[in-house]
């Protein structure tokens, strides 16, 4: 008898197959089959494998094995993440397989000679370990169960997935496909068997160290002896779907259940990873020199009257022949309120967040929610000003200035898209990700990430500097950071100022925890037409106790626990709401 959970939409519940006996041979748990369901086939996996149906009971048999599935403790580890996030197993299932029927594993990989050559042969030695200080840094931190490894952005991070690698397979997740392809090349390089996931599902299930992004959590990896997460504070490791799990916690929990060590590699580590694990990092000389010069440019002090929103110091760095990467943020819904008298931006006196203009003479802090008259904090004016520009706009004005066609970049344009060759750049954070080999990175204005009404906007902001700190280089490359605001003592500022992430890290932590945000707390988003019935049971069916309900705002309500047990017990014990509903545990935009 063969239990099977169906690959349907919307039902999680395991039904009896019979196993016929030309089958049992391939079916074990986590195989991909295909059932008899409701008067049509659908494809599933194996849960479990054993046992005799009841007396009477005629079970129908399994209708066909398609393939391989994930293995045993990737299903244990789908189960405990449907719990921790709320979800249903078969998406995380669904992930966790190749993407295309496997038969069968390829034989066991081995080593070929390095240099990429591709003459593998038993005995061939051993590639090279990387030299240097990330090398030492990350066989101190592979030494431990688990470690967070702070690099500057101009050290190379893939030398410590290569240092895992001499360990034995090793899984190395990235936030970014284009890193885990570039990160493949020098394993083969330096003759490592690694396999790309997904494409490489089978190589890597055979013995291959395993590279890929974030669905890279869930490959199988034979003989795995390492975990490394690599820029583990980028958003882009957490699924945005539901279950919206995140990569790092996937491979932390992995690394844990396997007695494997995990290292989570980071310029800016985030407090969920500072608070899991002891932190590892280079001297203060070899920090600062991984991270360029920064230049603040307090525009408080600056003659709006004479260039509008471009400073002395931001028309010279354009006029200077360097070749620079402008960056102007308007993705997001917040506004910039500033006093129209001295200048000062409005902000929160709890959270300092920024605030909004609801209407009826007062402002109202979108992260916290508190209120307080329309009048500014520094000068006492109540004459307030709106601060926007769109890049479309930036780019003509800085064209102008600059004395050279400025290119425009942003998420609309496509990906596969080259841009053309040019000396300056004005786009949104994706011109961060499209254009190479820059002298500069200015942000033209950098208050609207720091006073973004989230949780998490002052590490959003650092790792945005972190990611162009990292195209440009340190300083000995003559790397080099010029930032716009209003706020040049900002807590973001001060760390990349003095290169030391810690420094917000610190600060960070108080606010969070004064303020009951994670990791201090464990945090879920409800919504969707069913939020009000799934609250309501959490509430009514006393499935909720040691978790507060707050809202309902924007038809969504928040849910805060002091931990992710209360908070998921609680989740799991109440009843589905009859209609659709999103339950985000760990959310990033809150």
């Amino acid at each position: 008898m063969a239990r099977v959970l169906p690959d349907v939409a919307g039902l999680d519940k395991e039904f009896d197959y019979l196993v016929p006996p030309e089958l049992a041979a391939a079916v074990t748990v986590g195989t991909r089959v295909r059932v008899g369901l409701h008067g049509r086939r659908v494809g599933g996996w194996v849960m479990a494998v054993g046992g005799e149906p009841p007396p009477g009971v005629a079970l129908r048999p399994l209708a066909k094995v398609t393939g391989l599935g994930p293995p045993p403790e990737l299903v244990e580890l789908a189960a405990w993440a449907a719990w921790r996030w709320a979800g249903r197993r078969r998406a995380l299932l669904a992930t966790a397989s190749p993407p295309t029927a496997v038969r069968s594993l390829p034989a066991s990989p081995r080593r070929a000679a390095p240099d990429g050559d591709g003459a593998g042969a038993r005995g061939a030695a051993a590639p090279p370990m990387p030299s240097g200080v990330v090398a030492g840094l990350a066989e101190a931190a592979l030494a431990q169960p688990r470690a967070v490894l702070r690099l500057p952005p101009a050290c190379d991070a893939a030398e410590v997935a290569l240092v895992a690698a001499r360990r034995g397979p090793v899984l190395v997740i990235t936030p970014a496909v284009a890193a885990a392809s570039a990160l493949a090349v020098r394993f083969r390089r330096a003759g490592l068997p690694v396999a790309l996931h997904p494409r490489g599902w089978a190589l890597g299930a055979a013995g291959a160290s395993v590279v890929g992004a974030r669905a890279a959590a869930w490959a199988p990896v034979g003989g795995l002896a390492a975990v490394v997460v690599l820029d583990e504070h980028d958003e882009a490791l957490q699924e945005e779907r539901n279950p919206t799990w995140h990569a790092r916690d996937v491979a932390v929990e992995r690394a844990a259940r396997a007695g494997v060590p995990c290292v989570l590699v980071s310029p800016c580590p985030s407090l969920e990873a500072l608070a899991w694990g002891p932190l590892l990092r280079p001297s203060r000389t070899e920090e600062r020199a991984g991270w360029p010069v920064v230049e603040v440019v307090d525009m408080t002090r600056e003659d709006r009257r004479r260039a509008g929103p471009w400073s002395a110091p931001l028309v010279r760095l354009l006029r200077s022949g360097a070749r620079v990467a402008c960056v102007l943020n308007r993705t997001g819904r917040a506004t910039l309120l500033a006093c129209a008298a001295c200048g000062a931006l409005t902000r929160c006196e709890r959270c300092e967040a920024a605030v909004e203009d609801p209407g009826g003479g007062r402002l109202r802090c979108r992260r916290c929610g508190l209120e307080r008259p329309v009048v500014c904090q520094r000068c006492g004016s109540a004459a307030l000003a709106l601060r926007r520009r769109g890049v479309t706009r930036a780019a003509q004005e800085l064209t102008a200035l600059a004395g050279t066609d400025a290119v425009e970049v942003s998420a609309r344009a496509p990906v596969d898209e080259p841009l053309p060759d040019a000396r300056l750049y004005v786009g949104t954070e994706a011109v961060l990700h499209r254009v190479p080999d820059l002298d500069a990175v200015a942000f033209l204005d950098l208050d609207q990430e720091l006073l973004a009404p989230r949780y998490r906007a002052a590490e959003q902001a650092l790792a945005l500097l972190a990611r162009a700190a990292r195209l440009v280089g340190g300083r000995a490359g003559g790397g080099r950071l010029l930032v716009q605001t209003s706020l040049p003592r900002h807590e973001v500022l001060d760390a990349a100022l003095h290169a030391d992430p810690g420094r917000l890290a610190a600060s960070e932590a108080r606010r969070r925890e004064e303020l009951g945000f994670p990791p201090a707390r464990a945090l879920a988003l409800v919504s969707g037409p069913g939020a009000a019935e799934l609250v309501a049971a959490l509430a009514g069916g006393g499935a909720a106790d040691g978790v507060e309900v707050l809202g309902p705002a924007d038809d969504r309500w928040l849910l805060r626990a002091d931990t992710h047990r209360e908070l998921c017990d609680a989740l799991a014990r109440a009843p589905r709401p009859s209609q659709r509903v999103r339950v985000e545990v760990d959310p990033l935009r809150v």
